[in-house]
């Protein structure tokens, strides 16, 4: 069974993230996060994309945890209610709020707005470069054939694979459901609480109204997705039912991972900080 690109990068980004996230929980003692105490954090108690209220969050402004600036927070303080964060620095991680307490919901408009701004970010770019390079070298979707007109359709496939994924789950499912489509971090408890939280987003969503709903926007929206993308520009090879279910099982799969790296990343961002800036006396 051969592996996709996407497969192996987030792969090695989950190991990574374990690896890196179980040695902060074991020199923590026990507790990943540094911040129980901060004003808007989720409660253990609260019900999943459901944030706790406070006076800093219902003062419209946000708290700023330890090792991140107010420059994170600015959308919040807007009043946009989406972030600047980047996972590991370089992927856009717009959809993802920390401390974020009671925010509104978003607009049919910021839901495509945002989603057209991490679809088309400049990193965006070479990431679906290097993703093609892998399954060039791996000669998967066979189809596609060698040399430079096969990468250059490897290319345009995971490019457009990846957006009309954005599109569906982030911005056109959730307006027309009034879902909400960013990922609320957990930040308490051990590391598998908090593993476990971050997998259960793909079934437990937060309505517009607040509530906590079944996720369709993720699973309706990959599989049509998947649909869409298998039945139009993928080699007629892979045009079958089969296939389209295995990609679209697979994507689930895939963000389920992408979670969990986002779920931890403001730990890992914080120790990185930590690191690099000496404490002031």
């Amino acid at each position: 069974m051969k592996f996709s690109a996407s497969a192996i990068i987030k792969g090695a980004c989950l190991l990574f993230v374990i690896t890196f996230a179980t040695a902060v929980h074991a020199q923590n003692g026990g507790e990943l996060s540094d911040q129980t105490s901060q004003p808007g954090q989720l409660s253990p108690s609260t019900s999943a994309g459901q944030q706790q209220t406070s006076p800093t969050a219902t003062s419209g402004q946000q708290a700023t945890p330890p090792g991140q600036t107010s420059q994170d927070n600015k959308d919040l303080k807007n009043g946009e209610g989406t972030s600047k964060d980047r996972l590991f620095y370089t992927l856009p991680n717009f959809l993802t709020l920390e401390n974020a307490g009671q925010v509104p919901a978003l607009t049919a408009k910021q839901k495509f707005k945002i989603v057209a701004r991490s679809s088309f970010d400049y990193v965006e770019f070479p990431w679906y470069a290097a993703l093609a390079g892998i399954s060039q070298a791996q000669n998967s979707e066979a189809g596609y054939g060698q040399g430079a007109e096969g990468y250059a359709k490897r290319y345009g496939a995971a490019f457009a694979d990846g957006t009309i994924e954005n599109f569906f789950t982030s911005a056109i499912l959730p307006s027309v459901l009034r879902q909400d489509p960013r990922f609320f971090q957990s930040g308490k408890g051990g590391f598998w609480r908090r593993t476990g939280y971050a997998m259960s987003r793909i079934v437990i969503t937060r309505g517009d109204s607040g509530n906590s709903q079944f996720n369709f926007s993720e699973i309706a929206g990959s599989a049509m997705a998947a649909g869409i993308s298998t039945y139009s520009y993928h080699p007629r090879a892979d045009q079958t039912l089969s296939n389209t279910a295995s990609v679209w099982g697979t994507q689930i799969g895939y963000d389920a991972i992408t979670l969990v790296v986002k779920e931890f990343w403001p730990d890992i961002r914080r120790k990185i900080h930590k690191d690099k800036v000496q404490p002031q006396p």
